[in-house]
């Protein structure tokens, strides 16, 4: 991966974004689908659903926007298209599904956004672009999971969107580490800025409450 990584750098790929003036901590389908036993979509992601409760903590006592994402499809799943076709155990957030719902240490407090979505990105016939442009957003702390999957795809649609996308590494998770490190390896060479728990959690201290620089 390291050879890799520097192969991308000497072509000229990877330069830094940084973070803007006004950002806000995206919390990607942290739900229970990925850590109840049993459960076709459970996948070794506690440190990550930790690292990414660790983060919204930080952005909440930050005074920074918190928004959460989760996946829900009608009975049946018809809202879900070719999605829905191509993984059938995505039928787990079907409504009323106790797996759609938020992992503990990871819901959203009254007030908070929660962006109910049918695809993998969080952006693909929502409104969160809307949402964040009205607020003033244009930096995204992403966490949650699965790396490879919404993850990848709404740190890509961010940045065509006009926002800047920094993944948090530790607070992400996927199916194997070598999904995760293969995904933020090509995320961070061609759409995102790669940060560890800990630089994120500095940016995110770095910040007024009034999502302004801070000291």
């Amino acid at each position: 991966m390291s050879d890799l990584a520097a192969d991308y750098r000497a072509s000229g790929f990877g330069h830094g974004l940084g973070c803007g003036r006004s950002p806000a901590v995206l919390v990607v389908d942290l739900v229970r689908a990925y850590l109840v036993d049993g459960s076709p979509l459970r996948a070794p992601v506690e440190d990550a659903a930790a690292a990414a409760a660790s983060l919204i903590g930080a952005g909440r006592s930050a005074g920074l926007p918190v928004l959460f994402t989760r996946v829900e499809y009608r009975p049946g799943g018809a809202d879900g298209g070719l999605f829905r076709l191509k993984i059938p155990a995505l039928r787990v957030f079907e409504e009323g599904s106790p797996l759609g719902d938020f992992a503990e240490g990871a819901a959203p407090r009254p007030g908070e956004t929660v962006v109910t979505k049918q695809y993998a990105s969080a952006f693909h016939g929502t409104s969160l672009a809307s949402t964040l442009t009205a607020s003033g957003v244009d930096t995204l702390l992403i966490c949650g999971l699965t790396t490879s999957g919404c993850v990848r795809a709404t740190a890509t649609d961010a940045l065509q969107h006009g926002f800047r996308p920094l993944v948090v590494d530790e607070a992400c998770g996927d199916r194997d580490p070598r999904l995760h490190e293969a995904n933020l390896l090509d995320l961070g060479a061609k759409y995102a800025d790669v940060l560890s728990l800990d630089e994120a959690l500095t940016t995110v201290r770095g910040f007024s409450p009034r999502g302004g620089e801070g000291h």
